[in-house]
């Protein structure tokens, strides 16, 4: 409504009369100075660049096109376990200023706050909504405070939430700078396969990409890092760049590392190998099968099973199986004699340790001694070509405390570590190591690692991830066990069940692409080379739980060789150079009429 009457009229002569007074006297009117604007400081708060700018734990969050508030994405975030799924971003802002921070939120419950204010740090929240609801909060920063960060997390337990257009209102801090190029790049310790880095920091960076030949190939955070995976007796060149908010930074200068020769790489194996156990030592539904009996299409034989004496005794020990068991058992010398036939066909006849009864513990320097000593006899005494390690059960987990893949503490661990080590030392590079872990001591620590940084975990979840990477150099096949496995979520943050492509393709991605255990992305377990993994499977029905079948089989190799049949998982990459496929067990699919491996040979043209 226009303002009218008396006092209107008045004030507007006399602010005529007084400009007109000052202009006359050659006065000049200084205004205030004007306040920063109150924009939105929030960097793709409408998730349309997908999650650029914004970090998630244990990568929980990802765009999706719908359901979205507005534009074409949003964010959906689900927790799991022990996290909440937070997404948060670090902010410029000025000292001394007032902040609306607000975000629309649907579906589950979602909390939004904003943490190192200089004041009281705050967070509202909504309880589960099928529509899309704002919430809003405020908050003024400190005097000396110039960045913030803002987050939605939801709660645990609970389904996915949503959010979309969140936004920061107030005035802009000053913007974050380029940092320098990182200085000081030196190659240190070079193996067949991987090349350690380290350069000093570059101020205001908080993070370095690490490029081989013009290509990124790892992001970190610290000033240090091993790039593996890479091929024996080949020179490579290595870049650093530093990275923050406002972008990254020039290259640092180029620094050459040659690798060394030898190592675990194929380990004699054709490109393509089918690999297999061997009931030597029980009989069970399958019947025993004798050496010279088995199929020409297995490439490697796993003598089942090599077991301890006691769980913490060390001390290995290897018989077939007995006659009154195993009516049609060939002779010791009949046995040797067929090993030696395969070995002469280009097969290799491995020991395998543990099983699902052989529990062992190497829990002291004594054991760790007399699993090499007794370990080495068997391998001499049937003339073998190397090891498979198949500890299930308790054999391995972690101490409270043990919270690094990359630096291990606990003595099992550590002992067994060191005591392939030292056959690996022994036998020299033809020495065929392999392993056959379950889901849970592998895949399950992209979300769950030991105990946890509260405690209260199964200490197991993961633990065979600090033996494959300090071992990986010396490591000739990693056969996951894909079935007896729980769902597992993957790296699209979906769970995945056995029993069809889709579990194989989201478990052997995560094994050739990489991922963050317990999702800190400061500690990633670095992708495994393509010919160093094989996906295991039981050959039956009757062989485990989790059994697939040829057709689904062929789906998982399309995938992950060819990027074809891939269903409605998006791989990280194509390998065509995938070693192949593991089974339980050889027996077990003699008994099915070689199902498995006649549809092994008829993909591989074997």
């Amino acid at each position: 409504m226009e303002r009218t009457g008396p006092h209107a009229r008045s004030t507007g002569a006399v602010a005529a009369f007084a400009a007109a007074l000052l202009a006359a006297g050659g006065l000049t009117v200084l205004a205030p100075p004007a306040a920063a604007a109150d924009t939105d400081q929030a960097r793709n708060g409408g998730f349309e660049s997908g999650l650029d700018g914004w970090s998630c734990t244990r990568g929980s969050g990802v765009a999706v096109s719908t359901p979205a508030h507005s534009g074409a994405s949003a964010l959906k975030a689900a927790p799991a376990g022990s996290d909440n799924a937070k997404c948060s971003q670090q902010v410029a802002v000025q000292p001394d200023s007032t902040y609306t921070l607000s975000a629309w939120v649907q579906r589950s419950y979602v909390y939004l706050g904003a943490e190192g204010t200089g004041t009281t740090d705050v967070s509202t929240w909504s309880q589960s909504s099928a529509d899309w609801k704002q919430i809003t909060t405020t908050f003024r920063t400190g005097p000396s405070t110039t960045e913030v960060t803002v987050y939605t997390h939801g709660w645990f337990g609970t389904p996915a939430y949503y959010a979309d257009d969140l936004t920061l209102v107030g005035p802009g801090g000053a913007p974050a700078e380029l940092p320098a190029a990182p200085t000081g790049l030196k190659a240190g310790t070079a193996t067949a396969f991987s090349v350690d880095l380290s350069w000093t920091g570059s101020s205001g960076a908080t993070g370095y990409n690490v490029y081989r030949g013009g290509t990124k190939v790892l992001s970190v955070t610290g000033t240090s890092t091993t790039v593996t995976g890479l091929a024996a007796s080949t020179a490579y060149s290595f870049q650093v760049a530093a990275t923050n908010s406002a972008g990254e930074s020039a290259k640092s200068a180029a620094v050459s590392a040659t690798t060394t020769e030898g190592g675990g790489e194929g380990g004699g194996l054709p490109a393509h190998a089918l690999v297999g156990y061997l009931h030597s030592s029980f009989a069970n539904g399958s019947g025993y099968t004798r050496m010279a009996d088995v199929p020409d299409s297995w490439d490697v034989i796993d003598l089942a099973f090599g077991e301890p004496t006691s769980v913490t005794s060390g001390d290995i020990r290897f018989s077939l199986c007995p006659v009154a068991e195993c009516p049609n058992v060939e002779s010791e010398a009949e046995f040797k004699a067929a090993i030696k036939a395969k070995q002469a066909a280009g097969k290799k006849v491995l020991i395998s340790i543990g099983g699902q009864n052989g529990q062992v513990q190497l829990a002291t320097t004594a054991a760790r001694d007399t699993f090499v000593s007794s370990v080495g006899k068997i391998i001499d005494e049937y003339g073998l070509d190397g090891l498979d390690i198949d500890f299930e059960g308790h054999s391995l987990s972690l101490n409270t405390g043990d919270n690094d893949f990359r630096n291990p503490t606990t003595p099992a661990v550590v002992n067994l570590i060191s005591a392939v080590k030292s056959l690996k030392a022994k036998y020299g590079d033809k020495f065929v190591l392999t392993m056959a872990p379950e889901t849970f001591f592998v895949q399950l620590g992209h979300q769950y690692y030991g105990s946890g940084p509260w405690g209260g975990q199964d200490p197991r979840a993961g633990a065979y991830l600090p033996v494959i990477h300090a071992l990986r150099d010396d490591l000739t096949l990693l056969h996951v066990q894909d079935y007896n496995s729980g769902s597992v979520m993957g790296l699209d943050n979906q769970y995945h069940s056995m029993g069809g492509a889709d579990f194989h393709i989201a478990m052997t991605d995560m094994l050739l692409t990489g991922f963050p255990v317990a999702g800190d992305r400061t500690k990633i377990f670095p992708a495994l080379r393509p010919d160093q993994v094989a996906i295991g499977l039981p050959a039956s029905t009757q062989a485990g739980n989790g059994h697939t079948s040829p057709a689904e089989v062929t789906k998982a190799l399309n995938c992950l060789t060819k990027k074809t049949d891939c269903g409605s998982y998006t791989t990280h990459g194509t390998w065509p150079a995938l070693r192949g496929l593991m089974t339980w067990s050889i027996n077990w699919d003699r008994f099915d009429n070689g199902e498995f491996s006649k549809n092994f040979d008829a993909y591989f043209g074997s």
